[in-house]
């Protein structure tokens, strides 16, 4: 049995900027990533100009955001039946497209930098979150069990956590379930669009988004009544039909129009899916243990804010972490108060928009009066990008603005 102070399971952006936060206020710090290495599989790519600032406040520099991020103008949200408004996020600042396959091995590397010890390959196989101190048993890249004894565990292992399965906190999502497919397609245009985009369809939607590399980021949610479809002809001719009846628009409201090129580019991976899409946990931590990211909670990603949830539950984490190992006996109790303050309303928003997106004539109705009234479209765009507090959008003076007819 090995002793350690913390040890991260996942090495994603939660856990890598977690390690860092922990390892940089002094304390030993392990990363288990069941990765050998980077490869692509269905993430978040759009972030807020909240992430990014997120991102410098945890201490990644503009070299390596300007490398790894793209900045996009808009997000331009488009109905079924054609409405379309832009959300320009309070344009002070844009937001992104992340390139993934840059940024998370930017972010272990910032953990190596400060002090972590990230060891690559090693899956977490067993979690124990006993009384006397967690433990768990590492599946090393040779084959072999190693067992570690750590005062803290820290899951950032996603939506399938080990960590929360160990805690029995795990739950589904009060959604109806959904699978993700993710995927990137070459630039052929050199500038194809310059807004990302989210068009909705029946039962799903797709995010669009430019990233650096010359590519651009596809992201498709489908409803149930997708599951047959998939089933039989394969999530790669699913999004290749999706993405084909995409249409192709005019420039609106200062945004250049959308030439149809950038549909013909390659695909440049396999296409990668996720189910189920969302979860949710009923604690984010405990004696000996907390959750950070994806694995503290997931809805849906039409709201765009995974990322961004990622970075500040590990701004939060890793301070309530320390002060535990400090000697603070509440600290742990207090991050799953500072989690459902910060993010308690913007669950609820996000919920709200999927009530909206499963009944397609509110949603039009919705959508037609945030692209008539341009306080409410700002408002909205300033919440979902997580620049104001989400409760402004449950405010009964916001809502009766933007559902009076």
């Amino acid at each position: 049995m090995t002793d350690v102070e913390v040890a991260v399971v996942g090495g994603g952006p939660a856990g890598a900027l977690t390690a860092a936060l922990l390892a940089r206020a002094g304390h030993e710090v392990v990363v288990f990533e069941r990765s050998p290495a980077w490869h692509w599989r269905a993430c978040g790519v759009f972030a807020s100009p909240a992430t990014v600032r997120a991102l410098g406040r945890a201490g990644i520099d503009e070299n390596t955001l300007g490398r790894v991020a793209r900045p996009i103008p808009a997000m331009r949200v488009e109905t079924p039946r054609g409405t379309t408004f832009r959300l320009t996020y309070g344009g002070w600042m844009p937001p992104v497209g992340f390139d993934r396959s840059a940024l998370d091995p930017a972010l272990l590397d910032h953990a190596r930098a400060a002090g972590a010890t990230v060891c690559s390959g090693a899956r977490v196989e067993d979690v124990h979150l006993d009384r006397g101190g967690p433990s768990l048993a590492v599946r090393t890249p040779s084959n072999d069990v190693e067992r570690y004894a750590a005062r803290v565990v820290i899951g950032a292992d996603g939506g399938n956590s080990i960590v929360t399965r160990a805690a029995r906190v795990a739950r589904p999502a009060r959604l109806a379930p959904r699978v993700g497919l993710s995927y990137h397609l070459a630039d052929r245009a050199g500038d194809p669009i310059a807004d990302a985009r989210m068009h909705v369809f029946r039962d799903g939607y797709v995010g669009i988004a430019p990233v650096p590399g010359g590519r651009v980021n596809i992201g498709i949610v489908l409803g149930r009544s997708w599951s047959v479809r998939l089933a039989e002809d394969g999530a790669e001719a699913v999004a290749d039909e999706i993405v084909a009846g995409v249409p192709v628009l005019a420039g609106a409201a200062g945004s250049p129009p959308d030439p149809a090129a950038w549909r013909e580019g390659a695909r440049l991976d396999r296409v990668a899916g996720a189910s189920p899409l969302g979860h949710r946990v009923v604690r984010r931590a405990g004696h000996g243990w907390l959750v950070v990211g994806d694995a503290a909670g997931f809805l849906d990603p039409f709201t765009g804010e995974g990322l961004h949830r990622a970075v500040v539950s590990a701004e939060l984490g890793a301070r309530a972490a320390s002060a535990a190992l400090r000697g603070n006996p509440g600290a742990l109790d207090a991050y799953e108060r500072a989690m459902r303050r910060r993010f308690a309303s913007k669950d609820v928003v996000s919920w709200l928009v999927q009530v909206f997106l499963e009944r397609p004539g509110l949603f039009e109705y919705a959508a037609r009066r945030i692209a008539a009234r341009m306080p409410v479209r700002e408002t909205m765009g300033l919440v979902m990008g997580d620049l104001v507090p989400a409760s402004r959008a449950l405010d009964p003076r916001y809502v009766g603005a933007l559902l009076r007819p």
